[in-house]
């Protein structure tokens, strides 16, 4: 029971429609450009085996990318609740499946990714001071953890400042991306093009080319997991997808030309850091620009990575699957604040691991299993409810399309990690006898309500939050 000191007046009070189609395509576009594009593009070079393919790949990737957005605007405009994939499969499935779905981002994909970010950060912060060392691990962790701390503030304290900062953010990483494309124009120029020359540039093409489309996927419900906040989404949802996907798609494609004007394939693959590698060779004493940009780069995934995350916790809450707690916004402010700070939480939990990165690789096979259950619902929901409105209606072929290229990506990600993606299936299986101890099992004893209660009342009271209005209207 709880104490009548936390119980406020609700209506009216919920998040505000205040994030403009500019604000949603910096999103889309900042947690795409993350830092990989800066440091790993070796890896689908490595896949495909040739310069000529992987180019292809990396296009052909963000046109399927862009499919399977698509599909998620349907689905957006048509369930227009934020909380993106948690959302489409709650209320296709229902709540066993949506909270399978939250569970894999609650104990390992929402931590380990945010850890992981936020070492990204402090390594490349710190990169200008100690290379060609490593940086120290306390000091690598000290600064991950004032990141982590700085953008829990940021998204606390206003959703629109931290939606405009994420503009500038967005601006800058690709202006660096920008850079790195001036310079391999002016190695074009100069007549560095024999590694991307006829019929060089698909010498030692493999078959395998699944790869690069992992990089476009973190894109499909970045926008979708914002729609409460976002003005006019019906417009402004299908807009984002066309203004952001084929963007980020060109300078992708571009950045990877500029590296093989400066490298060849062999030295691609032999660097940790591409983009690093490149600035060393041509910019001189101005190659510290890089791996700042790197930095920079990634606190802008971060932030937006938090402004996605916390509403799938909040919304989550708000369908009695997570503590009800997360659901509610600070009074003053208008923001998830509890939302917020459990992943800061958790994610300062995961920094204390010496090696984060391989926790993601557990949820590889998981990932593209909710992305074909998500399409295939919308297929399902077609059939199921076809008098449904939808703003947005797509041709069948789109979401059968996707669902193919989720299926064979879920194959190709259990034969290349079959260990890790089984470990990641007992994880996501644990949420079954989570789920029907604490949301299934209804007539729990008195005094586990009480405590609830209690707990829930004294964290209304620190942190002033209140529920929010459960009304939701696609305006």
């Amino acid at each position: 029971m709880e104490e009548s000191g936390a119980a406020q007046p609700t209506a009216g009070v919920r998040m505000k429609r205040q994030l403009t189609l500019s604000n949603a395509v910096a999103v889309t576009v900042s947690v795409i450009i993350g830092s990989g594009i800066f440091l790993s593009p070796k890896g689908v070079l490595q896949a495909t085996g040739s310069v000529g393919l992987s180019l292809i790949v990396w296009s052909l990737s963000g046109i399927l990318a862009t499919l399977g957005a698509l599909c998620y605007v349907e689905l957006g405009t048509t369930i227009p609740k934020s909380g993106g994939t948690y959302t489409y499969l709650y209320e296709i499935f229902g709540p066993w499946v949506g909270f399978m779905k939250m569970w894999q981002t609650l104990i390992i994909s929402g931590p380990a990714g945010t850890a992981v970010l936020a070492i990204t950060i402090a390594n490349y912060a710190l990169y200008p001071f100690f290379a060609p060392c490593p940086a120290p691990y306390l000091a690598v962790r000290l600064i991950a953890a004032a990141c982590l701390g700085l953008i829990s503030f940021l998204n606390c304290y206003s959703v629109r400042m931290a939606a405009q900062m994420n503009n500038v953010l967005t601006f800058l990483k690709v202006g660096a991306l920008g850079i790195i494309i001036i310079f391999g124009v002016i190695q074009l120029a100069r007549g560095h093009t024999e590694n991307l020359e006829l019929p060089k540039a698909f010498e030692g093409t493999t078959s395998s080319i699944g790869s690069a489309a992992v990089a476009f996927y973190a894109s499909l419900q970045a926008p979708n997991s914002l729609i409460e906040e976002l003005i006019n989404p019906n417009r402004n949802l299908v807009l984002t997808i066309v203004i952001s996907m084929p963007l980020v798609t060109i300078v992708y494609l571009l950045t990877n030309i500029a590296y093989f004007t400066a490298m060849t394939p062999a030295e691609m693959i032999a660097s940790d850091a591409v983009a690093v590698t490149f600035a060393n060779r041509l910019l001189g004493v101005m190659s510290w620009i890089i791996p700042t940009a790197v930095a920079v780069s990634t606190f802008a995934t971060l932030l937006t990575g938090f402004l996605a995350w916390t509403r799938v916790y909040m919304v989550a809450a708000r369908d009695g699957i997570m503590p009800r707690i997360l659901s509610m916004i600070q009074v003053n402010r208008l923001t998830p604040a509890p939302a917020v700070i459990l992943p800061a939480l958790l994610g300062l939990f995961m920094l204390i691991p010496e090696d984060v990165y391989m926790l993601l690789t557990l949820m590889g096979f998981a990932d593209w299993l909710t992305y074909a259950m998500v399409a295939s619902g919308l297929l399902w929901w077609r059939y199921k409810k076809p008098d449904l409105p939808r703003p947005v209606k797509l041709n069948l072929a789109v979401p059968v399309m996707f669902v193919c290229m989720c299926l064979f990506m879920m194959v190709l990600s259990f034969v290349s990690a079959p260990v890790e993606c089984g470990i990641g299936a007992v994880v996501s299986a644990t949420a079954v006898p989570v789920y029907a101890v604490f949301i299934h099992w209804e007539n729990k004893p008195a005094w586990f309500l009480s405590f609830e209660g209690f707990v829930t009342s004294r964290l209304q009271l620190i942190l002033n939050v209140v529920p929010q209005d459960p009304e939701i209207k696609l305006e």
